[in-house]
């Protein structure tokens, strides 16, 4: 049966987006089983939206000194508690926050002596929470250089220290081979780093290569294999073989010219939804047929989508646009 998206309400209409690599939007059930939105605003603060009864519950202002460009969420099940991770390019610093007591655990200032702080994430490793980092520089020496921090702010150690460009980094713990990944974006090309072994795994690039920028990434994990997932900057969804490094598929969304945001995983990973900027649309792929099958078009650009599930609509999206709204969106069948 045909999937589609129906649009509900706009949750907010201040939220902050610049450009088509800000993820200024995470979404996740707390600890305390609240549904969450967090979201930052041209005031640099971040806020934190309760998506049951639709009402701000607090506000960190002033998180940063400029604009926050970039939130993620660790669930911290040992000391109870959620964390957001906020990353401010221009001001070239990382902050960890509690975001049930509105504290401020770790400032990490002035991270990179030249280029932008464009992507972090956090990596838990044995109970132990590290933070990593990667940078952006537009100059001919543009170095690629991830930071490993840990809890107390001390860089313990780097990874790799190749001239490229890094838009995105996450990580992917793979339990059958019992080690962690971390996962890059870069300039025309995605990697995967062995974090345990300290070197790469794979690098995943088509022979014909050329210049696209891959702006977001997602694990699809399967019983027989696991897939790597990225939209760029070239209007395509690429498909990759995680541990060969073999391109699967590669499905043509928009024009070349227009950047794919947001994805997210959908229906028990058997589809996933993207969002394009520039011809402003949500678009649902079958990842088992690996082909588009249905698009819906907004009224602005999108930035970021994301999904959760709600206790009264069950599975949804929540997209954000250029404008900064951030809209609810539920499956229909």
């Amino acid at each position: 049966m045909e999937k589609k998206i129906k649009f509900i309400k706009i949750l907010t209409k201040d939220s902050y987006t610049e450009k088509n690599i800000d993820n200024t939007l995470c979404a996740f059930k707390s600890i305390n089983n609240i549904l969450v939105l967090v979201y930052s605003n041209q005031n640099k603060s971040i806020i934190s939206f309760n998506l049951i009864d639709n009402k701000k519950i607090n506000e960190m202002k002033n998180a940063h000194e400029e604009n926050i460009t970039n939130l993620i969420h660790y669930l911290d099940k040992s000391n109870k508690r959620d964390l957001i991770l906020s990353v401010s390019d221009r001001d070239n610093s990382v902050k960890l926050w509690n975001i049930n007591d509105i504290n401020c655990l770790l400032n990490i200032p002035k991270i990179n002596d030249s280029g932008n702080l464009l992507s972090a994430c956090i990596l838990n490793d044995k109970n132990q929470i590290y933070i990593l980092i990667s940078n952006f520089n537009w100059y001919e020496d543009m170095i690629e250089l991830i930071k490993v921090y840990d809890y107390n702010g001390n860089k313990i150690k780097e990874i790799n220290n190749s001239k490229e460009n890094t838009f995105f980094i996450d990580t992917y713990h793979d339990n059958k081979l019992s080690t962690i990944f971390i996962i890059t974006g870069n300039l025309g090309y995605s990697k995967s780093y062995d974090y345990i072994n300290n070197k790469l795994y794979k690098k995943y690039v088509e022979k014909d290569f050329y210049m696209h920028s891959i702006l977001n990434i997602a694990i699809y994990n399967k019983k027989e294999k696991t897939d790597l997932i990225e939209s760029s900057s070239d209007g395509i969804i690429r498909i990759w073989d995680f541990h060969t490094g073999l391109l699967l598929n590669a499905i043509q969304m928009c024009s070349p010219d227009e950047e794919i945001n947001g994805i997210c995983l959908w229906d028990n990973n058997n589809y996933l939804y993207a969002g394009s900027a520039f011809n402003k649309t949500i678009k649902l792929i079958d990842l088992k047929e690996k082909k588009d099958i249905n698009d819906i078009k907004g009224d602005n650009k999108i930035s970021n989508i994301k999904e959760i599930i709600h206790p009264q609509y069950g599975e949804i999206l929540i997209s954000q646009e250029y404008n900064g709204n951030i809209k609810l969106w539920i499956i229909q069948n």
